[in-house]
């Protein structure tokens, strides 16, 4: 346990960073609002996610579309943190990027169970083509994710 102590503190502290910066929207932003941060590029926009990560199955409606979602995130966090435990502490790559992922998937876990949907604010444009609004928990998800295709493509055989 000792030896995981550095990344269970990078876990706790990128999921205490992820809430706080979504606690703070939520107070301060009004939901479908918009703050623009520097004109024509990045704003920060509040908007309640149903869906998946960047928004993927946010217009379906039901319970089951959202049930199959918390079902399949809880599934896929059960698996990181199995590959997490598995992985030996001295495999400082593979640790770090299951970390990063881990913190995503626990950020986002925690808003779809205690709010139903899942905070999103950095709103990234550019000459009107908008990226989908996204949260420090997708960003550490698609840095964590992009980390662990990079260790699969560039391992040593």
């Amino acid at each position: 346990m000792r030896r995981n102590a550095i990344y269970l503190t990078l876990i706790a502290v990128l999921v205490a960073l992820d809430q706080v910066t979504k606690a703070i929207v939520l107070r301060t932003v009004p939901l479908s609002g918009s703050v623009p941060v520097i004109p024509n590029f990045f704003a920060i926009s509040h908007v309640h996610n149903k869906g998946a990560i960047f928004g993927m199955f946010s217009q379906t409606r039901g319970t089951l579309v959202s049930t199959l979602l918390m079902a399949a995130s809880a599934v896929a966090l059960i698996l990181v943190v199995y590959y997490f435990i598995k992985t030996p502490a001295g495999h400082r790559p593979m640790k770090l990027a299951l970390s990063v992922l881990l913190a995503g998937a626990v950020g986002n876990q925690i808003d779809r169970f205690a709010r139903g949907f899942v905070v999103d604010f950095l709103e990234l444009h550019v000459r009107g083509f908008y990226w989908p609004t996204f949260n420090v928990a997708d960003s550490c998800i698609s840095v964590g994710a992009i980390l662990l295709v990079a260790l699969f493509l560039f391992r040593r055989s």
